[in-house]
């Protein structure tokens, strides 16, 4: 399905979502993020700053954070998948994310009902 913004653009504005989206929900921006459209996949690699009130309990009570990441980490896909559907005009099948809290890095999949053209 064709798209509303050429490729080059969509992506500048998926990042810049995405970038918002995590300092609206931690308060803290991404370090880092590189973003892959492959048909109707869109891939995003991010490398993040861990909150420090988080990094600071994930020794001592791993589970809570835990916890803590997985309902953070469902409201950020939430507001993601509304905002790229919005951007796209494409509809999202569904959208993976995971999220390592050592590494600081995530891998996002968004896969969308149809393959995105420019």
């Amino acid at each position: 399905m064709k798209v509303r913004l050429p490729f080059n653009v969509l992506k500048q504005e998926i990042i810049k979502v995405y970038n918002s989206i995590n300092q609206e929900i931690f308060g803290i921006g991404v370090r880092s993020q590189k973003l892959e459209i492959h048909g109707d996949k869109i891939l995003i690699y991010a490398f993040h700053k861990r909150i420090p009130a988080l990094k600071i309990l994930d020794d001592s009570n791993r589970m809570l954070t835990l916890q803590v990441d997985r309902a953070v980490i469902e409201e950020n896909k939430k507001e993601l998948k509304k905002q790229v559907e919005e951007l796209t005009g494409v509809p999202v099948k569904v959208l993976l994310k995971d999220y390592d809290p050592v590494t600081e890095y995530s891998a996002t999949i968004i896969i969308f009902e149809d393959v995105l053209e420019e």
